[in-house]
């Protein structure tokens, strides 16, 4: 009879990364915030376009990140 291989142990990148995710959405919403009072001056459908790119663009450094965290390389 074979024997199953082992799992591997778990990898510190994952919960490394969580929190990296959480602070990358932090930091970019607090960077929104912060442009708001810049923002509200415009049209309204100025704002809207802004602010439907402020949502879209943070998704952006995701892929390499998750990356990294399931192969421990930042690029493939």
């Amino acid at each position: 009879m074979s024997q199953l291989p082992a799992d591997p142990p778990p990898s510190w990148r994952k919960p490394a990364g969580i929190f990296m995710i959480l602070a990358l959405i932090i930091v970019w919403a607090a960077i929104v915030v912060a442009l708001s009072p810049w923002v509200g001056a415009w049209p309204v459908l100025v704002q809207a376009l802004f602010y439907l790119a402020a949502g879209i663009v943070w998704v952006l450094p995701l892929k390499p990140l998750l990356r990294w965290m399931e192969l421990g390389k930042w690029r493939g």
